[in-house]
């Protein structure tokens, strides 16, 4: 393990490392970090770098009482709490419990990540259902992304993962993404996402669609019969016999 810099020079470029790996919320590559010094300051700078990343990379065990290590992934480096604190982060971060997943977009992100590029069509006919409000979830979450046209009748959109994807599930690249079955059965209950729609649970964001395309199919219903009475009511002549059969007077 590299020893901690001696010299106070040294020390302040560990620190200014230290506390741009804090501030930093997505991985960061080392060409990065070295871009917040001075064309003078980069050979010592790279030392420091070195330095603190080898004091977090340690494991759990050498160093007990630590409660942040280094990640590295997607190409970059940040700092992270310790996977094994994940039970007093989650008391803490009750509060935040709405901001999680639901499962339909767990399953159409599974499809995206192991099927992209994919077309919404694609999404749905292996959903059995229509996905287009999960989609649009995905897209600002980040998720997701449309990665271009499909060369087809249309030209559909296709969707691809993110980088915020590698983020979200721990990836320094799609191919790191387990097999299928432990994806399944970690995120998505064993099920299989493949499977007609019967055995799913309904997506809220779907449901909410239907629901209000019901309401405007009603008003729309409702604005028929009123356009439909006044009608009736224009061409009916209240002067006419009630005998069909008596001869209109001259």
């Amino acid at each position: 393990m590299t020893l901690p810099a001696a010299d106070p020079e040294a020390l302040q470029l560990d620190a200014a490392v230290e506390a741009i790996l804090f501030v930093t919320a997505e991985p960061v590559p080392v060409e990065r970090i070295l871009e917040a010094f001075t064309a003078g300051e980069r050979e010592a700078a790279q030392a420091a770098i070195d330095r603190v990343l080898s004091r977090y990379r340690v494991s759990p065990d050498e160093q007990p009482g630590r409660g942040v290590v280094l990640d590295e992934v997607a190409g970059g480096v940040r700092l992270v709490t310790r996977p094994d604190l994940h039970g007093y982060l989650k008391k803490f971060f009750e509060s935040t419990e709405g901001s999680r997943l639901s499962l339909a977009a767990l399953e159409t992100l599974a499809i995206v990540a192991y099927r992209q590029p994919i077309t919404a069509p694609e999404i749905q006919d292996l959903r059995g259902r229509n996905s287009a409000g999960v989609l649009k979830t995905l897209l600002e979450r980040r998720l997701a992304r449309i990665s271009g046209r499909k060369d087809v009748v249309g030209r559909p959109f296709l969707y691809s993962t993110t980088r915020d994807f590698l983020l979200h599930f721990g990836l320094r690249s799609i191919e790191e993404l387990p097999p299928l079955e432990e994806f399944e059965e970690s995120y998505l209950g064993g099920g299989d996402f493949s499977e007609e729609a019967g055995g799913k649970p309904a997506d809220r964001e779907e449901e909410v669609l239907q629901q209000l395309a019901l309401v405007d199919d009603a008003d729309d219903d409702a604005d028929d019969d009123v356009e439909a009475g006044e009608d009736a009511e224009a061409r009916e002549d209240p002067g006419d016999p009630e005998d069909p059969e008596e001869d209109p007077q001259p």
